[in-house]
């Protein structure tokens, strides 16, 4: 391989623990001919990291097997065809692999300004949660300004980004998570945050609705939330799925209970989506949300952030589950 050719990367040495993330040399990549190459600043840490780590989710075909879904960085090199970019643009946005490393490219539509008052670190913190709660709350859900959205694990990347953009939309907000989380979730603009380790959290919100329930429900836990979320429902409410952290199976379901509500239940992800879907879904997000970000409304919330050669101790630090936000990557 020649050396002006190759890049340090951060690669698996097989699937398993944190350990097995090591620093490396890997193929520098080309842009094709609408696609951009950027010299990544830095780099976000999310659950489907961890999850290509431990052989669970596979990246898609075509995809870099390296890991990390989303950067931000300066563009080093632009395709043929690409008209947007040019060296040297303080860029942001979504990958379908290949984020922890010195280079990665990403098509031309898919990348966004970097809003002049954010670092690059906070830039970076944004594509992959943000996204994922527009397409969520919007796409999905079609939430509207005065109805109720309960967002599970709300203090998590995700979760952040979802109280904010819901609080935009006009929605109320409720969120669950562990106690010492609460005061972060509120402050983001959630109207009630339900400590799940105590409480019952579907009880809990038809209380504060007056029987009336929720209008979504975004839940990443499945299985052991299925029953309370179906039960806090209000009619005609949409449940979104985005993961399945505890359990992907549910005993004795009742569909007549969907019948009755007239419930919707959502799965979507976003990394497998068609690029089409993606560069759709990020214009849409850039027009309503890149403005906010702009006057401050919208900021990411960084939890903590590693020298990107410390991928492991970053990963660890996830599993934990102690963060408020999100975990970055920042490199040298």
């Amino acid at each position: 391989m020649n050396i002006e050719h190759t890049m340090q990367a951060i690669v698996m040495d097989g699937f398993g623990p944190p350990e097995v993330l090591k620093l490396g040399i890997w193929e520098k990549p080309q842009p094709k001919t609408k696609q951009i190459l950027v010299k990544v600043e830095a780099a976000g840490i999310n659950r489907a990291d961890i999850l290509q780590r431990t052989g669970k989710y596979p990246p898609p075909k075509g995809a870099s097997p390296i890991l990390g879904l989303e950067v931000g960085g300066r563009v080093e090199a632009v395709g043929t065809l690409t008209s947007r970019w040019k060296e040297g643009d303080r860029v942001f946005g979504l990958l379908s692999g290949g984020g922890y490393a010195e280079y990665a490219v990403m098509d031309e539509d898919l990348a966004m300004q970097v809003p002049t008052s954010f670092s690059m670190i906070e830039a970076a913190s944004i594509p992959e949660v943000f996204l994922t709660a527009y397409q969520a709350l919007v796409w999905h859900a079609k939430l509207q300004a005065g109805e109720y959205v309960l967002v599970h694990a709300g203090a998590s990347g995700v979760g952040t980004a979802a109280i904010q953009l819901a609080r935009e939309i006009g929605v109320h907000v409720l969120v669950t998570a562990s106690a010492s989380k609460h005061a972060t979730c509120l402050q983001l603009g959630a109207e009630k945050a339900i400590d799940y380790r105590s409480e019952a959290f579907d009880k809990v919100v038809m209380e504060y609705t007056g029987g009336r329930g929720v209008d979504t429900v975004i839940d990443f836990i499945a299985g052991p939330y299925y029953k309370q979320n179906i039960s806090c429902l209000a009619v005609d409410g949409r449940l979104v799925l985005l993961a399945t952290m505890g359990g992907g199976k549910v005993a004795d379901v009742d569909l007549r209970e969907l019948l009755a509500k007239r419930l919707t239940i959502v799965g979507s992800t976003l990394r497998a989506r068609d690029i089409n879907y993606q560069i759709k879904l990020t214009r849409e997000f850039s027009h309503f949300a890149l403005p906010l970000c702009e006057t401050g409304r919208l900021k990411p919330v960084v939890d903590r952030v590693f020298n990107w050669k410390e991928a492991g101790k970053a990963h660890a630090y996830m599993e934990e589950n102690k963060n408020i936000g999100k975990i970055i990557l920042k490199m040298d």
